[in-house]
C-alpha cells in the first residue's frame, strides 16, 4: 500500500470516527465564498486540524473545516476552505480533501473559487461557469506510483467538467436571471500574483481566468470517477488588464459583493444533481 493511500485511509477512519452522514455531494468553497455554508441545514462539522495527518488552510478567509448538512433534498458535505499548493504542501496533499470526500460517498463535486479575469470581455464580479482547464504549470496530483484503489494510470481528460452539469448550471442561471460567463480556467503555483507577461501568456494558450487551485482538484476528482462542475468568482482583473495593484482583500470582498447571487445559482444546481 502505498503512504499517500494509507494516509488517506487514516483520515477516512478518523472521518468515521466522528461523523455519521454521508454526503452525495461535495462542495469545495473558494477565497470570500466560503459564507455559503451557513445557507446549509447543517447536521455536523469536523475541523481539519481533528483529522489527524490532515492538512490544514492557512489562507486568508479560509476556515478550515469540513460542514456536513442539506442543501434542499440533497445531502453534502462543504469545504469551508481549501488546501493550496503554495501553502507549500506537496500536492497529494493538497488533494487529498478531495480523495477523501470521494471515499465519504460524494459523486458529484462542485468547484468554486476566486480568479483573475484575462478575457476581455469580463468584468469584476462576473460569475464564470469553467468548460476547461489549463494545469501544465503545477504538478499533477498523479504524478508517481498509481494508486490503483483511486483510478487508471492514465485517465482520460477529454470532459474533465461534467456535460450535464454544465447544461445543468446555464438553465439554473438562465432560470435566476443571472449572467453566467463560460471560459477556460488556468491554474499557476502562486502565491504571487501573475505578471502582465505571465496573463499575456495565459491570454495565448487559451485562458479566460486565472488562479491559484481548482485545476489540481479537478484532475484528482477526474481520476476516481467524480462528476465535476466549476464556478469561478472573478474577483478582479489580472495583472497588466487591471488598473491597479492586485490585493488580497479586493479578492475577498469580490466574494462578498457576490454572495447573494453565487449563493442563489449554486443552491439551485446542487438542489437539481
Amino acid at each position: 500500500m502505498s503512504s499517500t493511500y494509507e494516509k488517506l485511509l487514516k483520515c477516512y477512519e478518523c472521518y468515521k470516527e466522528r461523523i455519521d452522514f454521508t454526503p452525495d455531494v461535495a462542495l469545495v468553497l473558494g477565497s470570500g465564498l466560503g459564507d455559503f455554508a451557513d445557507t446549509m441545514k447543517v447536521e455536523a462539522v469536523l475541523e481539519y486540524k481533528d483529522i489527524e495527518g490532515f492538512p490544514v488552510s492557512t489562507a486568508p478567509g479560509h476556515k478550515g473545516r469540513f460542514v456536513f448538512g442539506y442543501v434542499g433534498d440533497t445531502k453534502m458535505v462543504a469545504m469551508q476552505g481549501r488546501v493550496h499548493y503554495y501553502e507549500g504542501y506537496d500536492m497529494t496533499d493538497v488533494v487529498l480533501p478531495i480523495r477523501l470526500m470521494k471515499l465519504m460517498g460524494a459523486k458529484t463535486l462542485f468547484l468554486t473559487n476566486a480568479s483573475g479575469g484575462i478575457n476581455p470581455n469580463f468584468n469584476a464580479g462576473d460569475l464564470m461557469l469553467i468548460t476547461d482547464q489549463i494545469s501544465q504549470f503545477v504538478p499533477s496530483p498523479l504524478r508517481g506510483e498509481n494508486i490503483k484503489e483511486l483510478g487508471v494510470r492514465f485517465p482520460d481528460m477529454s470532459h474533465i467538467y461534467n456535460e450535464k452539469l454544465k447544461k445543468l448550471a446555464k438553465e439554473s442561471a438562465s432560470k435566476l436571471g443571472i449572467e453566467l460567463k463560460e471560459g477556460v480556467y488556468i491554474q499557476m503555483p502562486g502565491p504571487n500574483y501573475e505578471s502582465p507577461a505571465e496573463v499575456r501568456m495565459a491570454k495565448e494558450l487559451g485562458a479566460d481566468a486565472v488562479g491559484m487551485s481548482t485545476a489540481c482538484e479537478a484532475i484528482a476528482a477526474n481520476h476516481m470517477g467524480m462528476d465535476i462542475i466549476g464556478v469561478s468568482c472573478i474577483a478582479n482583473l489580472a495583472a497588466g488588464i487591471s488598473p491597479h495593484p492586485l490585493t488580497e482583500e479586493e479578492v475577498l470582498e469580490a466574494g462578498r459583493k457576490v454572495s447573494k447571487k453565487f449563493t442563489a445559482l449554486v443552491t439551485d444546481i446542487i438542489a437539481n444533481v
